[in-house]
């Protein structure tokens, strides 16, 4: 190689190294594209990430001031025996996250003060979703034993709901706490609809025992009331911060071809029922394939994709699962199903459900909940692992 020939190759090579360093930069920075990169490893021997975190995403400028520059996406907790991580609560007395493994049939305990990971009970009746009350008392929604349950100070454990209009409910799965003392719970079926998470049921039918809803347990007299069934698989649920609005994510695409992948929203009428339903926010998120051989998100998962020759934008969908509102009246959704760049966490703002912000992860996100001394630190239960990260954002309510 001559000297000409060797400066052209590094000319070249420098070249093609600017135009690269161009076009990450623009892609993690652009603000209304959701151009993904390659899932990172959260293993013991990953390399650091140099801040700002490239998987906390602005779509939209509101979202700057709750994503911070220098804090990273943790991996907390990881066990390939864990197969459904879901229903994470923390409990601000004891400085810890409780969640639920589903299928294992187990729920386990993060200790804030070292790390410590232990199973806090078993068997767990399948449960989903967690949450507590008021008083301190641990909720559970069970899918095995399709029901409700308080567990008490004494450690003994109160049924609060199992039956609906003298039918069993299908298998409730998350649920929220009202200041008056209320349980609010969907019940969309997922545990009566396999054997994975629950009891299979013997109809085969969609809808287990009864059509799909949200209830309300009345804290004073216990009476459960149906509060809509106006959504074909109920799942995420939280209320606004002042418990004017309430908020449910449809999973029903997974049963329903006709079903919107959405979070609607409701007004919440004396504290006991709805009105006003509509679409809050549409899962759907338009990605853009301009780089030749940069691969984005998977359509359909464990399908690769690779966007080669495209150069316009492709409008992808996939679910919103458990969701949690922060003082502001943001919603944070846990979103999957769809692949890397679009799973993890998507941020709506309150006023028009407009998607501002991601929190990408390498797993399908079931759920989320904030914690911490300051309730600014977000939990995400994401298939076989546990995810943290600090944001400038506060919990709305007490988990």
């Amino acid at each position: 190689m001559t000297d000409q020939d060797s400066g052209s190759a590094v000319s070249d090579l420098n070249s093609t190294a600017i135009a690269r360093r161009s076009f990450l930069a623009a892609s993690l920075g652009a603000i209304g594209a959701a151009t993904s990169v390659i899932a990172r490893d959260f293993g013991p021997s990953a390399q650091p990430v140099r801040y700002p975190d490239p998987d906390i995403v602005t779509l939209d400028p509101r979202f700057k001031k709750y994503a911070i520059g220098n804090t990273p996406i943790q991996r907390i907790y990881h066990s390939p025996e864990m197969l459904w991580a879901e229903g994470p609560a923390w409990n601000g007395v004891g400085r810890y996250l409780l969640w639920s493994d589903i299928p294992n049939n187990v729920q386990k305990r993060w200790l804030e003060e070292d790390g410590h990971v232990t199973t806090f009970r078993h068997p767990a009746g399948n449960s989903n979703g967690n949450t507590f009350d008021y008083q301190g008392r641990q909720v559970s929604f069970e899918h095995g034993n399709r029901r409700v349950v308080r567990y008490e100070h004494d450690g003994s454990v109160t049924v609060l709901a199992d039956k609906y209009d003298g039918k069993s409910l299908n298998a409730p799965n998350d649920g929220v706490v009202h200041p008056n003392g209320d349980v609010w719970f969907t019940d969309p079926g997922y545990g009566s609809l396999m054997n994975y998470e629950g009891e299979k049921a013997a109809n085969d039918s969609k809808q287990p025992y009864q059509k799909e809803a949200v209830y309300r347990i009345d804290g004073k007299t216990g009476k459960i009331e149906k509060v809509t069934d106006d959504v074909f698989k109920p799942n995420g649920i939280c209320f606004s911060p002042d418990y004017k609005k309430v908020y449910v994510a449809d999973t029903g695409a997974s049963h329903y071809s006709d079903a919107p992948k959405q979070i609607k929203v409701w007004d919440v009428v004396d504290e006991k029922g709805v009105a006003n339903g509509k679409e809050f926010a549409s899962m759907k998120l338009k990605v853009k394939g301009a780089a030749a051989g940069v691969p984005v998100v998977n359509k359909v998962p464990g399908q690769a994709r690779n966007f080669a020759n495209v150069s316009q934008e492709e409008e992808l969908s996939g679910l919103a699962d458990g969701i949690r509102c922060d003082t502001d009246g943001n919603i944070w959704a846990s979103a999957g199903w769809v692949g890397d760049g679009y799973d993890g966490v998507h941020i709506f703002e309150p006023q028009e459900g407009v998607r501002i912000g991601q929190i990408r992860l390498p797993e399908i996100c079931s759920n989320v909940c904030f914690g911490g001394t300051k309730r600014n630190r977000l939990f995400m239960t994401a298939s076989t692992s546990i995810y943290a990260v600090y944001v400038e954002a506060r919990g709305a309510h007490i988990t």
